[in-house]
């Protein structure tokens, strides 16, 4: 009761010092013959600050919805005038004044707490669940800037647990049930950010989960490696890196297409199609030997960790996943609209006729589904380059009017005679 009573104090002053010594000391008495206790007070530490802030919430609500005096006058002068001067609206500084006070100090809470929690080993659940609480405030309030300190700081705290494991009551990570806690945090944390759009801490979530999997000593559930992969695909696409990303589908592929019961039909017939349609992307052109010597100094350390992350022995080529492609059972499962894509690109491809048999898929199939059209540029890329590559095999010189009328593409994929001509000394430069 003392120390409900101070919690009840502290939030009312908002004086957070004050909250976090009365924490500690109570952590200090408890830690070793009540710990679920401190779990109980911190449950009510933080209904309480949430509470605060719902009703700051509606406080501004009803501020922002009170009956306006002159109804020909929707904002007062002075509303103008501050408006006018720092850019915010009447709600925006209502917001300011009433609730964000209290989410800095619902923040700082949270802060505090996995500042508190994080060496002690009878902690680590009530740790792992206030870091979920944490990530879920930041989602809810769409505090993306909160977020990016959040994980830094979890980052942090997961690098000072495995160095310091030896240690008496320390974590350890070599614990199967610690490490799978870690594991359900990381892809929560992984999860938001993808929902948040924030793809650089997607990228470092990946990286740590990644570098977890590889401590667990046991298998990692299906599902959660089908998440994995299936936000390595959002990475993937984010970062521009058509190989990469054919490689995450093909890999998150492997993982569910035994699994119809879990995902659908529907489902694995979406992820077929992506497949099929980033396989068939993926740029054909080989640089010369000189621009590759000048490359591979700046893209091997980031091949390898793409590669890493994948859990491949060696980087994907474009040859290795078409093989793949036409081993699996990804063409059968492909909408069957777009099961002729592959013939035509890999096994039937005629310069001459190429643009016309393709051009009702691509108008048709690729161009009108959302998931699919985003592949339709690189393909005409791809097919673009391997009608230069047959041109230059037949003949020794050939008019640029004949090939403006071979590679003529369905809109929205449509190259102008300039964008071909940039296309073509873009290839010609890189070898």
């Amino acid at each position: 009761p003392v120390l409900k009573r101070l919690i009840e104090l502290a939030i009312a002053q908002r004086a957070g010092k004050q909250l976090n010594e009365g924490l500690t000391q109570y952590r200090n008495i408890v830690q070793h013959n009540s710990p679920e206790s401190l779990g109980t007070v911190i449950e009510y530490m933080l209904a309480g600050i949430t509470e605060r802030v719902n009703e700051a919430q509606r406080n501004a609500d009803l501020a922002s919805d009170k009956k306006v005096e002159d109804l020909d006058e929707a904002e007062s002068p002075e509303d103008l005038i501050l408006s006018s001067v720092s850019g915010e609206q009447t709600r925006d500084r209502t917001d300011r004044a009433l609730v964000t006070p209290w989410l800095k100090f619902l923040w700082e809470a949270y802060r505090n707490l996995l500042e508190l929690l994080r060496k002690n080993v009878r902690f680590e659940a009530l740790y792992q669940s206030i870091s979920n609480k944490a990530i879920d405030f930041c989602k809810t309030y769409e505090r993306k800037t909160e977020f990016r300190r959040l994980c830094e700081l979890l980052r942090t705290h997961l690098q000072t647990i495995a160095k310091y494991s030896y240690q008496q009551n320390s974590i350890n990570l070599s614990n199967p049930e610690t490490l799978q806690l870690f594991l359900d945090t990381h892809f929560h944390q992984l999860n938001t950010a993808t929902e948040m759009e924030l793809w650089q801490e997607s990228y470092r979530s990946i990286e740590d989960i990644h570098n977890l999997i590889q401590q667990s000593k046991r298998p990692i559930k299906p599902q959660a490696m089908a998440n994995y992969f299936e936000k390595l695909t959002r990475i993937m696409y984010v970062a521009k890196n058509p190989l990469f990303l054919a490689a995450a589908w093909h890999r998150y592929y492997n993982y569910i297409f035994r699994q119809t019961k879990i995902f659908g039909e529907e489902h694995l017939q979406h992820v077929a199609n992506n497949v099929l349609l980033s396989t068939l992307a993926v740029p054909i052109i080989k640089p010369s030997s000189r621009v590759l010597s000048a490359a591979a100094k700046e893209n091997k350390h980031r091949t390898q960790r793409f590669t890493n992350l994948l859990f491949l022995n060696q980087a994907p080529t474009r040859v290795s996943l078409v093989n793949s492609l036409v081993s699996g059972e990804v063409l059968s499962r492909v909408r069957p609209e777009l099961r002729p894509l592959y013939d035509l690109v890999e096994e039937q491809f005629h310069p001459l006729s190429i643009c016309k048999k393709i051009a009702p898929i691509l108008e048709g199939q690729i161009a009108t589904h959302e998931s699919d059209s985003k592949y339709g540029t690189l393909l005409c890329n791809v097919i673009l380059t391997r009608l230069l590559q047959q041109l230059s095999q037949v003949y020794t010189s050939v008019q640029l009017d004949f090939i403006f009328r071979l590679a003529r593409f369905p809109a929205p994929y449509s190259m102008s005679a300039s964008d071909i001509e940039r296309f073509i000394m873009n290839g010609a430069r890189r070898g």
